[in-house]
């Protein structure tokens, strides 16, 4: 750490889920699962997305090609993943806490290697898109 240290975070705020823990871990934990959202992706902003129990992939213009993989579960609190192709590499952790029984919260964090230039340009974006990612995960049904 110090003065060429160029990691930044993202983190989105914190979001209430209807669901325990243990059923978001069990749903975020497994790509497969996403085949609930497919739907709900905008096909205007996502082309070509695709995911199997470990990896998703999407294209993102003007971004390009993204696929991710999950490289950690801890059950049943967190799932995180880093980049297997993208232009900038990145990590992205999912946390899962408990309320109760029945419900449970949720925060997407994002840590990237970002030069100052590059970090200008896109901390506002980057910022947007781990709201927006926390925003779809908290609507899911993870039954």
């Amino acid at each position: 750490m110090g003065l060429f240290d160029n990691t930044s975070k993202f983190e989105s705020s914190v979001k209430q889920i209807p669901y325990s823990q243990e059923a978001v871990y069990r749903n975020i934990s497994d790509l497969r699962n996403l085949e609930k959202v497919r739907d709900r992706i905008p096909e205007d902003k996502v082309k070509d997305f695709s995911f199997d129990a470990d990896t998703i992939s999407i294209n993102v213009p003007p971004v390009g090609e993204l696929k991710l993989r999950v490289v950690e579960r801890e059950e049943p609190k967190c799932v995180k993943f880093e980049t297997a192709q993208s232009p900038v590499p990145f990590n992205v952790w999912v946390q899962m806490l408990p309320v109760d029984e029945q419900s449970s919260k949720i925060k997407v964090t994002v840590k990237a290697e970002l030069n100052p230039f590059i970090k200008g340009m896109v901390s506002g974006p980057l910022q947007d898109g781990v709201e927006k990612i926390a925003d779809a995960l908290a609507q899911i049904e993870y039954v």
